[in-house]
């Protein structure tokens, strides 16, 4: 590990250190980490918060060349201690600029798996040479075939207007600028919140919790906590950051499909029902019932995901990393994925870091060095 930054830095930022008075809680940060723009391949803002809110709470913390957000909380155990990584990607999808066409407006591609069928008339930001607020336009209803109306706009037929002259949009953007989808976070009735990049920044937060409650227990293993990037455009960051921290046991944490209209209930989960613990090929069976045990040992609801072929998730990344790792996977339960509106309840993230913490304060250096035997 090593690297810059140490137990006390960013103490005096807004996060504070914790069990201070200014303890913020995993729905504030993830209210906080949301709203920042981080589209795959430029997670800077939401990596410089992450950083200073998990610093107080690791001895080590540094930033990786490609951008990952790197924590070590080292273990108490004997030398060498196994290692524990814990991904949680911090990216989100997004658009790029492709061209400035006549009028001032603006074409633009996806950077990662944009919904054409929700995006329309959004508010986004230009992250041009000064932002812009911007919206996706639309043809009028009136203007529209009854055939057009039935189906998605082609994604090549998106643009963004910013309400400037075209001289104007000239001097400000250039093609490869980012638009970034603007919301603002939400709370609900019932404990739940919606807005964007809750895919997977409430992983992030659940991340945050897990250390706090981790400040307050004893561990035997190295534990590493990694904000990876440019998980939405092929697993880049969980690829290098495990490869560089060579981690004995990976567990990744993501969001996952939670129920409601239209999706199927064996491949949902309920949201406030706790984290759903996956398994299948992806996943090594020990991990999978050690998390198990945990969750009831400790009282933690969750739920149970089978996933017949690979995960989608950091997890693949973090499996096949080096002469493989042994990995978990655990799921947030969102409603409404890749959409402005993502929706969670609070009472998952926090008992998705509660159990992180139990599963890391009870892992044994014996057991971590039974899986490869």
């Amino acid at each position: 590990m090593g690297g810059a930054g140490g137990a006390g830095e960013g103490a005096g930022g807004p996060f504070g250190a914790f069990g201070g008075e200014r303890r913020v809680t995993a729905a504030q940060f993830l209210e906080t980490i949301s709203e920042l723009p981080g589209i795959s391949g430029h997670e800077g803002p939401v990596a410089a918060r992450i950083r200073e809110a998990w610093a107080p709470l690791v001895d080590e913390i540094r930033t990786d060349p490609l951008g990952n957000v790197i924590a070590l909380k080292a273990g108490e155990g004997p030398k060498p201690r196994p290692r524990v990584m814990i991904a949680t990607h911090m990216d989100e999808i997004g658009f790029m600029v492709l061209s400035i066409e006549q009028g001032g407006f603006l074409r633009v591609a996806p950077v990662g798996g944009i919904d054409v069928r929700n995006v329309l008339a959004h508010r986004v930001r230009v992250l041009g040479r000064r932002e812009l607020v911007g919206y996706l336009g639309m043809l009028p209803p009136h203007l529209t075939t009854d055939e057009e109306m039935t189906r998605p706009v082609p994604m090549k037929d998106l643009f963004v207007d910013v309400g400037l002259p075209e001289e104007r949009v000239r001097a400000l953007v250039e093609p490869g600028d980012l638009v970034v989808r603007e919301q603002r976070a939400v709370q609900l009735l019932g404990g739940r919140m919606a807005g964007k990049a809750f895919d997977n920044r409430a992983s992030c937060a659940a991340a945050y919790h897990a250390l706090q409650e981790l400040a307050r227990r004893r561990h035997q293993v190295d534990v590493v906590v990694v904000a990876t990037v440019q998980e939405e455009v092929g697993l880049r960051g969980a690829v290098t950051s495990a490869f560089g921290v060579a981690p004995d046991v990976g567990i990744a944490v993501d969001v996952g499909f939670a129920r409601q209209p239209g999706v199927e209930k064996d491949r949902s989960a309920e949201p406030g029902g706790g984290p759903a613990i996956a398994l299948g090929p992806n996943i090594h069976p020990q991990v999978y019932r050690f998390l198990v045990e945990q969750a009831q040992r400790e009282d933690v609801p969750y739920q149970v995901e089978p996933v017949p072929g690979r995960t989608g998730t950091d997890a693949w990344a973090l499996q096949v990393a080096r002469s493989g790792v042994a990995t978990g996977l655990l799921s947030v339960p969102l409603r409404y994925m890749h959409s402005t509106v993502e929706t969670v309840d609070v009472k998952d993230i926090e008992a998705t870091g509660r159990l992180l913490a139990a599963a890391l304060a009870a892992m044994e250096p014996e057991w971590v060095r039974g899986l490869s035997r």
